[in-house]
């Protein structure tokens, strides 16, 4: 019997710091990783992630489903997909004329 091989995108680590990289569960936390490569990957990482999860998936998530991105990563997405707007997008509604801060 073949022994099951687990899926995983061609990310590198370093986007995923705060994780246990080879206990992530790339299928129940796809919202995770769309949102953090959305903010903090280049062009390869966004091909990547659409090709795992398929380009269906990433604008529904982004659009619909990610509860927050900050302004530059909104920017980011709307780069990346030319399709989506911000006015649909439920990251931006949801803190629209809202201030955010960390402190």
């Amino acid at each position: 019997m073949k022994p099951l091989t687990k899926h995983i995108p061609n990310l590198h680590p370093k986007f995923f710091w705060d994780f246990r990289f080879d206990s992530i569960d790339w299928d129940g936390g796809y919202k995770m990783v769309i949102a953090r490569i959305v903010e903090r990957g280049g062009q390869d990482q966004i091909d990547e992630i659409v090709r795992f999860y398929g380009r269906e998936k990433v604008i529904i998530s982004i659009r619909d489903e990610i509860f927050f991105l900050p302004n530059y990563a909104i920017e980011n997405a709307l780069k990346f997909f030319p399709e989506l707007k911000k006015e649909e997008m439920y990251c931006y509604l949801n803190r629209k004329d809202k201030p955010y801060s960390w402190i």
